[in-house]
């Protein structure tokens, strides 16, 4: 990508008829402003990924708008549409293990399962999964959601990725998941997980910020009501109202404490359903703010300095758990999870625990990320026990 860039600049400027001299002159000063630009991005979205995979993860920052007029879109999008062919947009998770692509495609009827979307193909190498010499992934439709962008009878089918050998892709971590759950059916899993997310300007910067300075410090903003105090709450209804037109159980919304922060809560799901519906929440989640002219980060510390990040909060019991006398059983898990906290940190996000390290200090709401530690109603914990959970001896969900 690049090389490109620099190849068409270098063109545009000899065709011009500058001297040489003046041409490598204003080649080294595109260069530099790359750099400052990519710097400047990376300050503002630190990642900790490689190069190779930062341009598959996210664009750079524009210094300007682009956004279009929807009532113009509307138009189309009101036209009628036969019933025998249905829009379906399939989802899938790419080579960054965070990332999400779509891509649509028409089929004969309304699919009632999974199984009636055909699988499908894509250009791997474009999504950071494959080499261009042998590029095709295959899409294994998985989970199937009403489309509330273009709604009717149109869907959205989440999928697993699948290389050209049939072997499941290295970020397709769903199919071990379904192995997992299935080994403790008998168990009911129940998950419950609250989403944190941060609002991004068109220039990278939090939505609603002052462009030269910071917003007051943090306390007015969690659960806050106001102008001054919550910053892209259209966004959040409209996000909210769409997940539930879909069929996704998302059961709640916050602001959260840093200024341009929320959180949307799913659940309780079982099992392998808690994944599928999350995942489809947060690509309706980029979809609305697309729509919007808003950029969504799940980075886990967005801005440096004093300002609380953004998690992903696990809440979770078995049968046994939520029966009398189930306290018994969650110190039993605790103990486990105690005994393998570091391996567990590595596979809590797509850089091996790089990403969140920024994030679990100890500050800020959070546990430190060298060290595990279990306690009643403490938002500082690795695990933490609602004071309701000691009171009843089990879990309520």
């Amino acid at each position: 990508m690049e090389e490109k860039g620099q190849y068409q600049c270098e063109f545009c400027i000899t065709a011009c008829g500058m001297s040489f001299k003046k041409t490598f002159e204003a080649i080294q000063k595109n260069k530099e402003k790359r750099r400052r630009n990519l710097v400047q991005f990376q300050s503002h979205s630190p990642r900790g990924h490689d190069q190779t995979t930062k341009r598959y993860t996210m664009t750079q920052p524009r210094s300007y708008p682009a956004t279009t007029d929807k009532t113009v879109l509307n138009h189309y999008l009101e036209l009628p549409q036969d019933k025998e062919n249905v829009m379906c947009e399939y989802i899938w998770i790419d080579g960054t293990g965070e990332g999400l692509r779509s891509k649509c495609r028409t089929l004969e009827g309304v699919p009632a399962q999974p199984s009636d979307c055909p699988i499908w193909n894509f250009d791997g190498s474009s999504t950071g999964q494959a080499e261009g010499s042998n590029s095709d992934m295959y899409l294994y439709p998985i989970a199937i959601f009403k489309d509330p962008f273009r709604r009717g009878d149109n869907r959205l089918v989440l999928c697993d990725v699948y290389k050209y050998n049939k072997k499941p892709a290295e970020t397709n971590k769903r199919c071990t998941c379904v192995s997992a759950m299935e080994s403790v059916k008998e168990q009911h899993p129940w998950f419950g997980m609250e989403q944190e997310y941060t609002l991004l300007d068109y220039d990278g910067y939090p939505f609603g910020w002052p462009k030269n300075g910071f917003p007051g410090p943090q306390g007015p903003y969690y659960c806050g009501v106001g102008a001054n105090k919550v910053f892209g709450r259209d966004i959040v209804e409209a996000h909210y109202k769409a997940c539930l037109y879909a069929g996704i159980k998302i059961c709640g919304c916050n602001a959260e404490v840093m200024p341009a922060q929320w959180e949307f809560q799913v659940g309780p799901c079982e099992g392998i359903e808690m994944g599928d519906h999350l995942w489809m929440a947060r690509y309706i989640l980029h979809r609305v703010a697309e729509d919007l002219g808003v950029v969504i980060s799940f980075d886990p510390k967005p801005m440096t300095g004093d300002w609380n990040g953004a998690g992903a909060h696990t809440n979770f019991s078995t049968l046994n758990m939520r029966k009398d006398n189930g306290l018994k059983y969650i110190e039993a898990a605790i103990e486990k999870l105690a005994e393998n906290h570091e391996e567990h940190i590595r596979a809590y996000d797509p850089n091996k625990g790089q990403d969140n390290v920024r994030r679990l200090t100890g500050r800020h709401e959070t546990s430190s990320i060298h060290e595990f530690s279990a306690g009643v109603a403490n938002r500082g914990a690795s695990i933490r026990i609602p004071s309701r959970v000691l009171e009843e001896s089990r879990v309520l969900m």
